[in-house]
C-alpha cells in the first residue's frame, strides 16, 4: 500500500490510511474469483465464513444495532430499495443505501443521504476493512470474495457514519447472500419474482422464490408485491415457517402522487412504489414513530412521501440520455434508451416502456428537463426547411421524410436501433424474442441490431477497467446472439413495406473496421466501434432521429453511460 493522507473514521477515533484510488482498485480486484457464477459450488459457498469476517471487522453489535430494511426480488429490488430511501431522507432520517451492480464506479453501491459515498470515506473505510482482513485471515479463513467484502464494507460504512437506516438490496439470491448476515433487520421485502440466475437458484419459481426468501427472519414482518402462484405458494409457506407476517402491497395508484411523476419511468414503477410505501411506513412503525401509518390511508399520503417518490434516481433503468460528445446539425439526434433488464420478464417491461417513451419523442411533445433532453419546438431538432429532399438514399439507410400539415416544414423518421448484449449464463431465446414482440405489439421495429462484448471486464474494478488493446477479443457470443437476431426478424410477421423500405444497408467498409454485418445487424469488436458508427451515421443522415435501446446486461449501460455523458 502506498503512503497517504491521514483521515479519521466515522466515529472520529481511528486513524486510517487514505491511498491512492486506482490502488485500492486494484487490490478489490484481486479478490473476484475467476470461476464461472454457473459453477454449482458456488451455492452457499462458505456462508457462515462471513460471521468470521464480522468478528474480525468487529461489526456483530454495530450490525444488531442498525435499523435495517432487506430487500430481496428478481426484479424491481434496486427501484424498491431507491425509493424507500428517499421516501425515508425526504422524512429526515439519515439514510444510507447498498445496491449492486454499479455502473461506472464502485462508490455508486454506497449511498449516504442520497449520495454516492466521497472518494475520501471510501478509501478510508476500505483500507480499515482490507489491513484488518489482510492481518487475520488464514488459509481456513481466507479473504472475502469481491462481492462480500463489499457487503462487509457497506456494514462498516453505515456503522461507522450511524446512519437511521440501512437499506440493502440483496446481491443474489437471498439464503446465502453476503446481506443475509443480518439477523433481526426491521422490515423485509420480495420483490417481483421470475427466472433469472436458474444456474444457481433452480429452474423452477418455486425454487427461486425459496431462495429469495432466505431474506425472512422469525417475527419479522414481510411484504411482498403481486406474484405468480407457484412463487406466492412459497414465499407464504416460508412465512408460516418462520412465524412472519407476510403481506401483498398493493401497486401505488398514481392519483395519490397530487399530479406529480414517480422519480423513476415506467408503469411497472408503480408496483415497487407501493412496496416502497409499505416498507417506510411499517419501518416507521417498528422504529418508534408512534402515529405515523400510511398503509391504511387510500386518499393520501404525506408529502415527505410524495416528494420521495418524485426526486428518486438511479442511473440504467429506463434512462434517457442524448449523446453529449456528438457533433451534429441537430443535437439530441442521437438519444440512447437505457434499460439494464435482463430476465424475460424484464424484457418485456424494458419493451413497452421503449416503445411509450419513442413514441412520445416527437415534435408535439416536450423533454423533460430532468431527462436532460433538448426541448423540440419551432426550432426544434425536428423541424426543417421545406427545400429540403422529401426522400432520399442515404449512405447507411433509406428513409423517408413526412410533411405536415403545413408543408413548409417537415418532421423527419425515427429509427430504433438495439445495443445489446447479455452474459453466457443468460438464454438469449427467452430474452430477445419478448422484446421483438413487445416492442412489435406497439408498433415498434428495430431497423438495426448492433451487438458488442462489454468493454468492462468482470476481473478487474475501476473506472476505466478494460481489455488490453492488444487482446484477442472473442465475438463468439455475439454472433451467437447475431444469428438468432436474424432468424427472429427474417421470422417476423406483419411488417409493411414501408418498413421494410427502412431496412438499413451495410456500410461496404464496415469489415475492415472490426464490424460482421449481416443484413439486419451488425457485430462489432467493441463498444467504441459501435458508437462511433452511431454518431457517423447520425453526421450523415441529419434528418433522422436515431433512437438506440440498450439492454440486455446492467454492465453495458455502465459501459454506454462512460462513453456518452460528460
Amino acid at each position: 500500500m502506498s503512503k497517504g493522507k491521514q483521515a479519521e473514521d466515522g466515529n472520529g477515533s481511528e486513524k486510517m490510511v487514505v491511498s491512492s484510488y486506482d490502488e485500492a482498485m486494484e487490490a478489490l480486484s484481486s479478490l473476484i474469483t475467476k470461476r464461472s457464477r454457473a459453477d454449482k459450488s458456488n451455492k452457499g459457498d462458505g456462508f457462515d465464513l462471513l460471521f468470521d469476517y464480522i468478528k474480525i471487522l468487529e461489526l456483530e453489535d454495530p450490525i444488531k444495532q442498525m435499523k435495517i430494511i432487506h430487500v430481496a426480488g428478481t426484479k424491481g429490488k434496486g427501484s424498491t430499495c431507491t425509493f424507500t430511501e428517499s421516501i425515508l431522507r425526504n422524512c429526515g432520517f439519515r439514510t444510507g443505501l447498498f445496491t449492486s451492480p454499479h455502473l461506472i464506479d464502485v462508490r455508486e453501491r454506497f449511498r449516504l443521504e442520497g449520495s454516492d459515498i466521497s472518494e475520501e470515506k471510501f478509501l478510508a473505510y476500505f483500507w480499515w476493512c482490507w489491513d484488518r482482513l489482510k492481518e487475520r485471515t488464514s488459509d481456513e479463513v481466507p479473504m472475502p470474495t469481491y462481492f462480500r467484502f463489499l457487503a462487509l464494507l457497506a456494514f462498516k460504512i453505515f456503522a461507522a457514519e450511524q446512519v437511521d437506516v440501512a437499506i440493502l438490496e440483496v446481491g443474489l439470491g437471498g439464503k446465502f447472500d453476503a446481506t443475509n448476515v443480518v439477523e433481526n433487520p426491521v422490515v423485509c421485502g420480495i420483490a417481483s419474482l421470475g427466472y433469472d440466475h436458474m444456474e444457481i437458484l433452480g429452474n423452477t419459481l418455486g425454487q427461486i422464490a425459496g431462495e429469495k426468501a432466505g431474506i425472512f427472519k422469525r417475527g419479522v414482518p414481510a411484504f411482498t408485491v403481486p406474484q405468480p402462484e407457484e412463487a406466492m405458494n412459497v414465499l407464504a409457506q416460508k412465512a408460516s415457517q418462520l412465524d412472519v407476517n407476510l403481506e401483498i402491497a398493493a401497486p401505488l395508484d398514481p392519483i395519490l402522487m397530487s399530479g406529480l411523476h414517480l422519480g423513476l419511468e415506467g408503469e411497472h414503477q408503480y408496483m415497487n412504489a407501493g412496496l416502497a410505501i409499505a416498507l417506510c411506513s411499517t419501518w416507521l412503525q417498528r422504529t418508534g414513530h408512534v402515529g405515523i401509518n400510511y398503509l391504511n390511508q387510500t386518499t393520501s399520503l404525506p408529502d415527505e412521501f410524495i416528494k420521495g417518490l418524485a426526486t428518486a434516481s438511479l442511473q440504467g433503468r429506463a434512462q434517457i440520455v442524448p449523446d453529449q460528445f456528438i457533433e451534429s446539425e441537430s443535437p439530441g439526434d442521437l438519444v440512447f434508451y437505457l434499460d439494464g433488464a435482463h430476465s424475460p420478464e424484464s424484457m418485456d417491461v424494458c419493451a413497452n416502456w421503449f416503445s411509450l417513451a419513442t413514441k412520445e419523442d416527437s415534435p408535439y411533445n416536450q423533454f423533460s428537463d430532468s431527462k436532460g433532453l433538448q426541448k423540440a419546438g419551432q426550432n426544434g431538432p425536428f423541424r426543417k426547411n421545406a427545400t429540403q429532399v422529401i426522400s432520399r438514399k442515404m449512405e447507411h439507410c433509406h428513409l423517408i421524410c413526412y410533411s405536415l400539415m403545413d408543408t413548409n416544414e417537415l418532421v423527419c423518421l425515427q429509427m430504433q436501433i438495439l445495443l445489446f448484449n447479455c452474459m453466457s449464463v443468460r438464454d438469449p431465446q427467452l430474452l430477445l424474442p419478448r422484446l421483438v414482440n413487445a416492442c412489435a405489439s406497439h408498433g415498434v421495429h428495430f431497423k438495426k441490431a448492433l451487438f458488442v462484448p462489454n468493454t468492462s471486464v468482470y476481473y478487474k474494478v475501476g473506472t476505466g477497467a478494460s481489455p488490453a488493446a492488444d487482446a484477442q477479443i472473442d465475438l463468439s457470443w455475439q454472433m451467437t446472439l447475431q444469428r438468432l437476431w436474424e432468424s427472429l426478424i427474417l421470422g417476423e410477421k406483419g411488417r409493411d413495406a414501408k418498413n421494410a423500405e427502412l431496412t438499413c444497408e451495410v456500410v461496404s467498409d464496415d469489415t475492415d473496421k472490426g464490424a460482421h454485418s449481416s443484413e439486419n445487424s451488425t457485430v462489432f469488436t467493441s463498444l467504441p466501434l459501435a458508437i462511433n458508427w452511431l454518431r457517423d451515421s447520425v453526421r450523415k443522415n441529419q434528418s433522422v432521429r436515431f433512437q438506440v435501446l440498450v439492454t440486455g446486461s446492467l454492465h453495458l449501460v455502465g459501459d454506454v453511460l462512460r462513453l456518452i455523458k460528460k
